[in-house]
């Protein structure tokens, strides 16, 4: 049965144009072509990145940091056991009667419950230490198959012309630069698939996830189809912006706001040059209109720009978040990730602020009547202690 399916999922008509067959694809004279086999190697440098990426973080991306004054920050709370259990078994945000309840069984006052589980809840938010170390590891992945894409690309006619794009295909047979860099981006992308469940969570979690599915199957896809000229100008479009977004990045974690804001306008200006007019109006229309002029419509070229248009959606997805965050540094002089989980971090540590200011408040209040003075410091009539 797997035979049968194995048959039919690598039919010539699903993947190549009317009248290629598999056979015309094979090596030949010195020539050597895509092979879907050649994907199996992503895995092993996917784990290779990660274990580079490991390394990195440790000994680049931390003293980095340090040195630009981003510190460990250990949050410590008070063990209490039951609390624990009932944040690791039942929720980690109590409601009302649950606070009564464990308040009771604690020997504690509500207040002090829900400000445990508050500290208990930050205990757990990725610190900014975290936070820089991706971003630093991105922006050094970014750089790096930037310039390699760069210097793989610069000499290639069909970046000058994109008929030659589509010259010759789907006989067109693989450079070496070729493979190592779409092997390099897919082995990435697939590291940041596997490290999603220990990298900090934002509130896009899920565009995240359907954009890394949606860039590996783009890839899988063009480089079985043998679209490796196309698909490496939509890598090189999308990787030139995606440095000075990491880099903005570090340094908003550093809190450096005016050289993140200067290279957030870089990054916005790139980002919508690159994916809102050159994707579309360059890259999908040697994709989707060029073709036609040398073949007739198939299978894996409506597949082809059917995942394209969903990576556009995308590009306007984030394009709408760029905007809100551009509105938020104009009239505010601030930039904040709209993407993060920031706001409610920063929420519940105002509330612990405000908590403390109370009770100073309260406290000095209680010093004050002790010395028969006021609140505001002035002194109380002869019985009016006890008020």
């Amino acid at each position: 049965m797997f035979q049968t399916f194995k048959d039919w999922f690598w039919l010539e008509r699903f993947w190549l144009p009317p009248a290629i067959k598999w056979s015309d694809l094979e090596d030949h004279d010195g020539l050597v072509f895509v092979k879907p086999s050649h994907l199996y190697m992503t895995i092993p440098y996917a784990f290779g990145l990660l274990i580079i990426r490991h390394f990195f973080e440790k000994f680049i991306a931390t003293p980095l940091a340090k040195a630009f004054g981003i510190k460990e920050e250990v949050r410590k709370i008070i063990p209490n056991s039951v609390l624990e259990t009932f944040y690791k078994h039942s929720t980690r945000k109590p409601s009302e009667d649950d606070v009564y309840g464990l308040a009771k069984k604690c020997n504690l006052t509500e207040r002090q419950v829900e400000r445990w589980f508050r500290s208990r809840r930050n205990q757990d938010r990725p610190c900014r230490m975290k936070k820089f170390q991706e971003a630093c590891w991105r922006f050094a992945f970014y750089l790096v198959i930037t310039v390699a894409g760069i210097a793989f690309l610069y000499d290639k006619p069909w970046v000058y012309d994109l008929g030659e794009v589509w010259n010759g295909y789907p006989r067109q047979p693989l450079l070496p630069s070729q493979y190592w860099y779409y092997i390099l981006e897919m082995s990435f992308y697939c590291s940041l698939l596997f490290s999603l469940g220990s990298d900090v969570k934002r509130k896009d979690f899920l565009a995240h996830v359907i954009h890394h599915l949606a860039a590996l199957s783009l890839m899988s896809f063009s480089w079985c189809a043998n679209y490796i000229r196309s698909g490496t100008l939509v890598m090189i479009v999308h990787d030139v912006a995606d440095i000075w977004l990491e880099s903005a990045k570090m340094f908003s974690y550093a809190g450096w706001k005016q050289t993140c804001n200067t290279l957030f306008f870089i990054f916005s200006a790139i980002f919508f040059i690159s994916r809102l007019i050159i994707f579309p109006f360059w890259i999908l229309y040697c994709t989707l209109v060029i073709p036609m002029l040398y073949l007739e419509p198939f299978f894996s070229y409506i597949f082809l720009n059917l995942q394209l248009m969903v990576l556009q959606v995308l590009h306007l997805y984030w394009g709408y978040f760029i905007l809100k965050m551009l509105k938020r540094c104009i009239f505010t002089k601030n930039i904040q990730d709209v993407r993060s989980d920031d706001e409610e971090e920063y929420e519940e540590e105002g509330e612990e602020e405000e908590e403390g200011k109370e009770e100073a408040t309260k406290d000095k209040e209680r010093d004050c009547l002790k010395n028969g003075l006021g609140p505001d410091r002035s002194l109380l009539p002869n019985g009016h202690h006890g008020r």
